[in-house]
């Protein structure tokens, strides 16, 4: 597994669009992904009031699901996304770190399931929750 959570690590680094929003992984292992998005200003979607758009929210949300999926210990090979339900509840908090974490509950002989949540540092309250299926190439 420490082999499988290593290369879904270097997978996620290795994302233009991951590296641009400036996306951290931290903990990936037995079908559980966490991944941080530290606020910047480049991500603000209104100007006025300082909060990050929703699609760099959503793009996390993305690839902690995918990261999710690859480290699952059945999965042994890609994935890609079939269906992403995001289901924003507030605005993240301006100047806070945005964290996703997401759990891959149940895999069928193609599809993977996931679920994931999105947090700012006021970790009460979600910023968004996700559900989403995810391509599976082959099964253990």
């Amino acid at each position: 597994m420490a082999d499988k959570t290593a290369l879904a690590r270097q997978f996620i680094q290795a994302l233009p669009h991951a590296v641009l929003l400036g996306m951290e992984p931290e903990e990936m292992a037995n079908g559980v992904a966490t991944m941080r998005m530290p606020y910047s200003p480049e991500l603000v979607g209104d100007p006025v009031t300082g909060v990050v758009h929703g699609g760099a929210v959503s793009a996390l949300m993305d690839t902690c699901c995918g990261a999710a999926v690859m480290c699952h210990p059945e999965i042994k090979g890609g994935t890609a996304t079939l269906d992403l339900r995001m289901d924003y509840m507030r605005a993240a908090t301006p100047g806070q770190t945005i964290t996703a974490r997401a759990t891959c509950y149940h895999v069928t002989r193609s599809v993977a399931f996931v679920r994931a949540v999105a947090l700012d540092e006021d970790t009460e309250n979600p910023v968004a929750t996700a559900t989403a299926a995810f391509t599976v190439e082959g099964r253990r």
